[in-house]
């Protein structure tokens, strides 16, 4: 059963491009270790979905996967709702209360937004990694817990380390196996895919026949850049089946970020990159996402007859 739950996880991580079956193997394989797991991707890319995957595909899939948003709960509270705390031990402790770490005993937590975490809570997570060991807030009594810890983010902890916003120690206690996972715009060849999954979703869900979607919409959909990457295309998705009256899904229901993603200056390389940042760039990288974006355009514009692709970009077939 539990293995069933972890396939679940694993199949809703939709995609056959390369980034996403390297990411896939990588989850399959860190879930039958113990060790932590340091998620980072944006927002939007599935970071909690990575994290369960993990989890129930692990030996620890019978016992409790505990989600903590840190960037959601005041700092004030957060020492409370991770340890615990003793009845008396603050204005309104009328009862004793575990923390998330101890509902997590034997399973898995997941702290997601790491980078939020206040320093003083940086130094007693650091200790809960080190020996597994916390006070409750208000207590003496030492608890001891078995727990194994992943972490999400979508910052840079590792610069946030060198800008000392973030505990060094801390870092590295975290990014014992750090796992990145790709923006859409990285990986838009799984743009089909997921849009006839989330199709196929909101269409039973409303009991409405299948909705069609014209070559020109992908094509758009394709250009899109997609900052609110994955969950941005399912809001949309149910947006064009709960508003659409004709079945098929056309240019002219989308949104109009979509048309000015159209309207666009071709690449150049003035216009992909105005200066050289100070830090650098990987230019091989730069040059294979230009490169993927340009054989996408020429691919919409000829209808996806690859020879005639192929012939607009003086490229051979293969």
């Amino acid at each position: 059963m539990e293995k069933t739950a972890g396939n679940t996880y694993l199949n809703r991580l939709l995609g056959s491009s390369a980034p996403m079956k390297q990411l896939l193997g990588m989850l399959n394989k860190v879930a039958q270790s113990d060790s932590t797991v340091l998620l980072n991707g944006e927002s939007g890319t599935g970071k909690e979905l990575a994290a369960k995957a993990i989890h129930y595909t692990s030996q620890r899939a019978t016992f409790a996967f505990v989600p903590v948003n840190c960037g959601a709960i005041p700092k004030d509270l957060l020492e409370s709702e991770l340890f615990g705390h003793e009845k008396g031990a603050f204005t309104g402790a009328i009862t004793t209360r575990r923390g998330r770490f101890e509902l997590a005993d034997q399973g898995t937590i997941m702290l997601d937004e790491i980078g939020e975490l206040h320093p003083s809570l940086q130094v007693k997570l650091l200790r809960v990694l080190q020996e597994r060991e916390f006070e409750r807030v208000g207590g003496m009594k030492t608890i001891k817990v078995d727990v194994r810890i992943l972490a999400a983010t979508n910052k840079n902890l590792e610069e946030m380390t060198r800008q000392g916003l973030f505990r060094e120690d801390l870092f590295y206690r975290l990014n014992v196996i750090p796992i990145k996972l790709p923006p859409l715009r990285e990986r838009k060849e799984d743009i089909p895919l997921l849009l006839d999954h989330f199709l196929n979703i909101f269409c039973e869900k409303q009991g409405i026949k299948r909705l069609n979607i014209c070559d020109d919409t992908i094509g758009a959909l394709l250009r899109y850049p997609w900052p609110g990457n994955v969950r941005e295309l399912e809001a949309l998705v149910e947006r064009f089946v709960i508003l659409n009256e004709n079945g098929t899904i056309t240019l002219d229901d989308l949104p109009e970020r979509f048309h000015q993603s159209k309207k666009q200056q071709a690449l150049t390389p003035t216009n992909i990159v105005t200066c050289l940042p100070a830090e650098g760039l990987d230019l091989n990288a730069l040059l294979d996402e230009i490169e993927k974006d340009l054989i996408l355009q020429a691919l919409d514009a000829c209808g996806g007859v690859k020879n005639k692709a192929a012939n607009m970009l003086g490229l051979n077939r293969t």
